[in-house]
């Protein structure tokens, strides 16, 4: 009876210490991290120069993890600056930052190992170094700007009027691109409403390799501060750099520098670029792409024409995908003083052949 008794006993005992363990066990279960926004700014087209508040909590964050924002303006960019891309989680698990206006907002709980680009096509999902994504719509009804376009060289061009980051952080206005009764494409580096607005048009469609051609007057007086461009670019081709070829027209901000360059990206491969002085005359820049080269060439435009400068790449040569080429004249903000005055720049002819 006694040895029933005891075995009886100790089954309970086991059993209240399995229930004790497995208790433990359930309350100490990791918490899934999330993030909540509490404010949020108002949807709006994006601007270099208003910020706004935006503030909200993390759930189950752990030690040295912190908060990388990005507001979206056709792409997501990071937030508030490239330089400062970083938001701190407080004691609390609040976090509070600015942010520049956009369609839709976006949180992600990182690790210390996260190095966050400065503009990407889609967010990443929970993974690696991203330990949990929140994104949510402005706080407000969202009127999107109605899309413009010109006709120039028998294509059609979308006028760009959202920021971008060549040259720095730069908005652009749709004020700023036209073309003249001659054919003529006009792109303005403009003051307006009390900051630089700059211009850009890209092709409404993709030519992949082949070569594209350029004609430009005298360039020899442009602003230190200004930057004019040719270029391929595919928005969702990060992978490969997003497909970027240069014809650079520029002194970056010192008139002793000079002022044409050629680029196969990454620019910071010191073998991806080339830089010559352009004599003052018009001239016609050239792009033959083909598969694993990229050909510029610069020649005079008048009779005689003549070779100005010339170099081959065959490293890190793209190939096509969903790029289209652009136009652009920006202001290139790391230049010590900003324009003169309103820089306008004339292109005579875009040409392309396959």
């Amino acid at each position: 009876m006694r040895s029933l008794k005891t075995s009886r006993s100790r089954a309970l005992m086991m059993a209240a210490v399995l229930f004790l363990v497995g208790g433990c066990r359930i309350g100490s279960s990791a918490v899934t991290p999330s993030i909540e926004f509490s404010t949020v700014p108002e949807a709006a087209d994006g601007s270099s120069d208003r910020l706004e508040p935006i503030a909200g909590r993390v759930v189950g964050a752990r030690p040295k993890q912190r908060i990388v924002l990005f507001a979206r303006s056709e792409s997501w960019w990071v937030q508030p600056l490239n330089t400062q891309p970083f938001t701190a989680i407080e004691p609390n698990a609040t976090w509070k930052s600015t942010i520049h206006l956009g369609t839709d907002y976006a949180a992600l709980l990182v690790d210390p190992g996260y190095h966050p680009p400065a503009t990407i096509e889609s967010l990443p999902g929970p993974g690696g170094d991203v330990v949990a994504v929140a994104a949510t719509k402005g706080s407000s009804t969202y009127r999107p700007r109605q899309r413009k376009a010109l006709t120039f060289s028998g294509y059609e061009w979308e006028i760009r009027q959202t920021p971008g980051d060549r040259g720095g952080r730069n908005d652009y206005d749709a004020r700023n691109a036209w073309v003249d009764p001659a054919g003529a494409l006009h792109l303005v580096l403009a003051q307006r409403e009390g900051r630089w607005t700059s211009a850009e048009v890209k092709l409404t469609r993709s030519l992949g390799y082949g070569t594209y051609i350029l004609v430009v007057p005298d360039m020899s007086r442009l602003d230190p501060a200004a930057a004019l461009a040719m270029l391929t670019w595919d928005d969702l081709g990060a992978d490969q750099h997003h497909r970027e070829l240069d014809v650079e027209i520029s002194r970056w901000g010192d008139p002793a520098n000079k002022d044409v360059q050629y680029a196969v990206q990454p620019h910071y491969v010191a073998a991806n670029v080339f830089r010559f002085l352009a004599p003052p005359r018009r001239l016609t820049h050239w792009l033959r792409w083909e598969p694993g080269r990229a050909s510029f060439k610069t020649m005079t435009a008048a009779r005689g024409a003549g070779i100005v400068a010339q170099r081959e790449f065959t490293s890190g040569v793209p190939v096509p995908g969903a790029e289209t080429v652009r136009l652009n004249l920006c202001y290139f903000h790391s230049s010590s003083a900003p324009p003169t005055a309103d820089v306008e720049v004339v292109i005579e002819k875009f040409e392309y052949l396959p």
